[in-house]
């Protein structure tokens, strides 16, 4: 309950819910009653019945609407993975198709590997996926963003990879709502539509306008300015070298940002021919065409 307090009587941040309920990497922003609904330290019930009573001694607004109508979305991915039973767990999903059988190529495999350890050379895909790596948690709207990526642009023969690795790490886990978005966004599940597909750098610049959060999980990437870091590999070499920031091949990148080069800078103007080392950190070129995102996203320099 204490979650409960702060969030909805102490800060009040439930008022402004709906404004930044999509936004990454701050701690109010969302309520985050998703870890302790999961756990069963929460019902929805009570979370229920404390937003009515905020309603009605303090204001009611959309934001709080809202905040009732996401407990509704919970409920209706669990009713509906009672009436589906096993099948929600089937690669058809709600539909017919017959995919068959497969298996993920040597290509494939490099590609998943980049997205679980955020080298995909796309800031916000990475971001999200480090920040889930380290802590188990991601924002509704990264796992949006990170599921339609790896279905429709890398596109993995089953999208079931994607929902159980999240099932492995989400500290907030649970089987009704994951498997449930990760059926909607593969175009599986109810209204089963193809191509619920993301701009992944429209989202950025929507969700993350100032890069807070892509500089907090991407560090190597912080000392470019907006929007030039949302596409870092639009940058020129003398670019590079002014952010310190080296563009390379995502086969040569661990999990952590490496300093591949350092350049010496005069440390001061009272220290004449003596220098320091400044590291220019690598970041990865994308791993799978992005120019259709720049043009939509108005990021493009023509080429």
């Amino acid at each position: 309950q204490s979650r409960v307090e702060e969030w909805i009587w102490d800060t009040e941040s439930i008022k402004t819910y709906k404004e930044t309920r999509n936004t990454s990497g701050e701690a109010d922003v969302s309520s985050k009653f998703s870890v302790y609904l999961a756990s069963g330290c929460l019902s929805a019930r009570d979370a229920y019945w404390e937003i009515k009573r905020f309603e009605r001694e303090r204001v009611a607004n959309e934001s709080t609407y809202w905040m009732v109508f996401e407990l509704l979305w919970r409920d209706y991915f669990r009713f509906n993975s009672a009436k589906d039973g096993n099948s929600m767990f089937s690669r058809a999903g709600k539909t017919k198709n017959d995919f068959g059988r497969w298996r993920l190529n040597e290509r494939q495999k490099v590609l998943l590997d980049h997205w679980i350890h955020g080298t995909t050379g796309v800031p916000f895909v990475d971001a999200n996926m480090r920040e889930l790596y380290a802590t188990g948690y991601m924002s509704n709207r990264g796992r949006q963003v990170v599921a339609s990526f790896l279905i429709h642009d890398f596109g993995l023969p089953d999208w079931r990879i994607g929902a159980e690795y999240l099932e492995s790490k989400l500290i907030d886990y649970d089987a009704c709502s994951n498997w449930g978005n990760w059926q909607y966004l593969a175009g599986v599940g109810n209204d089963p539509r193809g191509l619920r597909r993301f701009n992944v750098y429209k989202q950025a610049k929507q969700y993350d306008p100032s890069a807070y959060f892509i500089a907090k999980w991407c560090p190597e990437l912080r000392n470019i300015p907006v929007p030039e870091i949302f596409a870092p590999h639009i940058l020129s070499k003398e670019e590079q070298e002014l952010y310190r920031v080296r563009l390379v091949d995502a086969a040569s990148l661990c999990q952590e940002p490496v300093a591949y080069t350092t350049t010496s800078v005069p440390s001061s103007e009272s220290d004449e021919g003596e220098h320091h080392k400044t590291p220019v950190y690598g970041y990865p070129e994308p791993v799978v065409s992005v120019k259709s995102y720049l043009r939509g996203a108005n990021l493009s320099r023509g080429s």
